[in-house]
């Protein structure tokens, strides 16, 4: 398919090639980038697909009268069905576009988990640590005793809205206006999400965000036992405050055998506010560390930059609101694997569903086509122990 659309050439496919294998093109067209759903017309694909589709369209027109009949009673027959299919593939487009924004950085930061439950107790068997012991020849191997392990994740949510596509939308033409509420659905569900996802990470007053564990309830960040991963007065200003929050890291042990947690940090968050300087830090070739002798002498030292091509920093303007929101600054900043530590416990992925032909919104509503887009599932904090937060 060409990026004009050609809707003599979409007319032919559709009546040699049918309803299903046009919309499988029109599906990869789009999502190829072949075609943008900008490039389409309702009322020039309501004329290429729906038959006698040029005498069709201006009946949608309240003043089209025959011998006294509204031919709109004669409307109610005829086959709409692959202009639904072809306009839900566009729309779906669209919200698929607004829900994956560039701006929702979170939900790339974590993993997302399928379930079909909303909330599980997700069991576990506490690592046994450095149990190998040295064994003579003949003895038996020693046996190691196994420590029961648990976290409990919340219940999981359903979010949706509907993109309506009336009469009126189609024979004036208004494209732009459906594809702007599918944009505005798309863009407000995928807002909804890397918020609730932002909430779980800087764990901002939620309860249902937090971590449970053995059937005990505790905030995510710790300042004393059973974890200790807050570091305090540590604004992030040179590659030494990302050092102290490494070695923070590096103190925590895993609570069933005492050995370090062996997770390797690899992102840092920062807001806006702090974000260059974050760069700084991480992308300096080299560093330069000046010393004040008693003789009153300065010794300058160059050295390659220790923290060179070790994070992937990331900053979002949601952020700071949440922070805000939750009362915390918006100096803090975080330092840690946050696939292992937090994920999305999802039911099922944001989904579009067309609603049956002549239904009561058509008569009441003038509403032809209607498209639901729902998502469901919930942030869960799965190990707070494999991430860090600084404070100024």
């Amino acid at each position: 398919m060409t990026r004009a659309v050609n809707y003599r050439e979409l007319k032919r496919l559709y009546e040699t090639m049918g309803s299903k294998e046009v919309c499988r093109h029109l599906r990869e067209s789009l999502a190829d980038g072949h075609l943008r759903p900008e490039d389409f017309s309702l009322r020039d694909l309501a004329e290429a697909t729906i038959p006698d589709g040029r005498e069709f369209v201006p009946l949608l027109d309240p003043r089209s009268k025959a011998g006294g009949i509204d031919l709109m009673e004669a409307a109610d027959a005829v086959d709409t069905a692959t202009f639904s299919n072809i306009t839900g593939q566009i729309v779906f487009s669209k919200i698929m576009e607004g829900f994956s924004s560039e701006a929702f950085v979170a939900g790339r930061m974590v993993e997302t988990v399928p379930t079909r439950f909303s909330g599980e107790k997700i069991p576990g068997i506490g690592q046994m640590g450095d149990a190998a012991e040295s064994i003579d020849e003949g003895h038996p191997y020693p046996n190691v005793g196994l420590t029961e392990d648990y976290i409990e994740t919340p219940a999981t949510t359903k979010r949706g809205m509907i993109v309506p596509v009336t009469k009126e939308a189609i024979f004036f033409d208004r494209t732009h206006l459906v594809l702007q509420r599918a944009g505005e659905v798309g863009e407000f569900l995928g807002l909804n999400k890397e918020k609730r996802l932002l909430d779980c990470i800087i764990d901002g007053n939620v309860t249902d965000h937090r971590y449970k564990w053995r059937g005990a309830i505790y905030a995510t960040y710790q300042s004393a036992a059973p974890w200790i991963n807050v570091k305090s007065t540590n604004p992030l200003v040179d590659w030494t405050d990302v050092d102290a929050a490494e070695q923070l890291l590096a103190n925590i042990t895993d609570p069933n055998t005492g050995e370090p947690v062996l997770i390797m940090a690899d992102t840092i968050l920062v807001c806006p506010e702090s974000l260059h300087s974050a760069r700084r830090i991480v992308d300096a070739t080299e560093i330069e560390q000046v010393d004040n002798q008693q003789n009153a002498k300065t010794v300058r030292t160059l050295a390659p930059n220790p923290m060179a091509g070790s994070y992937r920093v990331v900053s979002s303007r949601l952020l700071r609101s949440r922070l805000t929101a939750a009362g915390q600054a918006t100096s803090n900043w975080y330092l840690g694997n946050f696939r292992k530590a937090f994920a999305y416990m999802e039911n099922w992925p944001i989904t579009v569903t067309q609603a049956p032909q002549n239904s009561e919104a058509e008569f009441t509503q003038d509403i032809m086509i209607r498209f639901k887009a729902s998502e469901r599932g919930a942030a869960a904090t799965l190990e707070p122990r494999y991430v860090v937060k600084s404070t100024a």
